[in-house]
């Protein structure tokens, strides 16, 4: 047993003495070869060498302060500190331990580094040398920021050139003395104007014509209210001057407009009263245009000055203007105004009802406007304008006789004027209506009205 173990000692002894010397022998071999084809390992810029210290890399310290390693198509040795730029065929050598580059080839043998293809865009710098040093770059670097600096300038020049800086037009506005003045400033002016003795009558007039406009705004009549315009313009409705009578009448309406502060505040003033009197009094038709557009102005939506209104006998008024000559403009805007009057009573008590809707409810019952208007027969007054020729209105006067139909409804099936009025209307109206639906035009103006007769006549029956 003995003697098998001793042979199998022998036997791996001998095994291992022959791996030796074939190692030895490789060794011999391989330092024998020529440089060139020395054993090799092929590595990109970013390999760490043998003392495990990272390469200097252009993300890692200023380009400026490098020193920069151009390759060639051949290996070159990279000293410590030199920057291979991006791209380039990177090997350690194994035998010498030494970083070798090149430029990195295709097939066709052409560069495709980035540094080859930076310097071809640099233009002015040689291109054909093999290397550039860091002044070169440097040089190239200030150019393009001196390029960029000649750019800016002419930009800001050609902006100059187009605009103006904002203190010379400072300067410019304070030579010709502008100032902006608010809504407040100029209403205080021309109620200045208007209230000095020393203004002629033009510039009065200039003075409530501007004032109109402003005193549109709602807030701008109020503050025209607080600065006592609104009791200057009520007394100029007693002017001897009846362009100044016009266009007092004209501010008052324009500030009365949905207006209840303003509307209050006149009434309390004796508006209402003044301008009844020009209505019943022998005035230019411009002045009683203005002093009606002002009473419709404080009439709606003010049952208060509704209820005074009749107290004072302003539908008395309103209907003599329908027995004066030239007054025909007139009487269409009398019975819009009574259109309008009824009509809001009607909306308020079909609303639902709040705490404040009651409240005006209650104000509006006092008003007995209905009752007047057909006590006053302001039911015949209202149809005998369907005659008229103009079709807008009739159009207001049908809508009226609407309203009013339910309270005049005995007294027009009695009136054969109307009557006849309203089957020659029809007769026309179907005209009318024929003629739209062949223009293809199916619901036209003219369909409209020929609805409203056909409904006022069938109510009649």
């Amino acid at each position: 047993m003995s003697h098998w173990a001793g042979l199998l000692s022998t036997a791996a002894k001998v095994n291992l003495l022959v791996l030796l010397v074939s190692a030895v022998f490789f060794q011999s071999s391989l330092s024998d070869r020529v440089p060139e084809f020395a054993l090799t390992k092929i590595e990109e810029s970013d390999i760490k060498d043998d003392s495990r210290k990272e390469p200097v890399t252009e993300d890692d310290a200023d380009p400026e302060d490098l020193e920069v390693f151009y390759p060639t198509h051949q290996w070159q040795t990279v000293r410590p500190g030199q920057a291979v730029p991006a791209g380039s065929h990177v090997r350690l050598n194994l035998q010498t331990g030494e970083r070798e580059a090149r430029l990195q080839e295709n097939e066709d043998g052409r560069s495709h580094t980035r540094e080859e293809r930076g310097r071809k865009r640099l233009g002015k710098v040689d291109v054909d040398s093999n290397s550039f040093t860091s002044q070169e770059l440097k040089k190239a670097l200030a150019k393009m920021k001196e390029s960029e600096k000649a750019e800016r300038k002419a930009h800001e020049e050609e902006v100059r050139k187009k605009f103006r800086p904002i203190e010379q037009l400072k300067e410019e506005f304070e030579k010709l003395n502008v100032k902006m003045e608010t809504d407040y400033e100029i209403m205080v002016k021309l109620i200045s104007k208007f209230n000095s003795s020393a203004s002629t009558l033009d510039e009065k007039v200039a003075a409530l014509y501007d004032l109109e406009y402003y005193v549109h705004q709602v807030d701008n009549a109020k503050d025209f209210l607080s600065m006592g315009g609104l009791q200057l313009v009520i007394d100029g409705l007693n002017s001897t001057e009846a362009v100044l009578k016009e266009h007092a009448a004209f501010v008052l309406g324009a500030a009365l407009s949905s207006n209840p502060k303003v509307q209050i505040e006149a009434i309390e003033g004796g508006a209402l009263q003044k301008l009844l009197v020009i209505l019943a009094t022998e005035q230019p038709l411009a002045v009683k245009k203005k002093a009606l557009f002002a009473l419709s102005s404080m009439l709606r939506h003010f049952p208060y000055a509704q209820q005074q209104f009749l107290k004072l006998g302003g539908l008395q008024v309103l209907r003599s203007l329908f027995r004066q000559k030239g007054t025909e403009t007139l009487r269409v805007r009398v019975v819009t105004l009574l259109y309008d009057l009824i009509m809001e009573k009607m909306l308020l008590e079909d609303s639902q009802h709040g705490d404040q809707t009651e409240e005006k409810l209650q104000q509006y019952r006092q008003v007995k406007l209905v009752p007047a208007v057909v006590e006053q027969d302001w039911c015949v007054v209202v149809s005998n304008l369907l005659a008229v020729p103009e079709h807008d209105t009739r159009e207001k006067v049908l809508k009226t006789v609407g309203v009013l139909m339910a309270f005049c409804k005995e007294r027009y099936r009695g009136d054969q004027a109307l009557s006849t009025t309203l089957s020659l209307l029809r007769s026309e109206y179907e005209e009318l209506a024929a003629e739209e639906q062949r223009e293809g035009d199916k619901d036209g103006y003219f369909k409209e009205l020929l609805g409203s007769v056909n409904t006022i006549i069938q109510e009649l029956r």
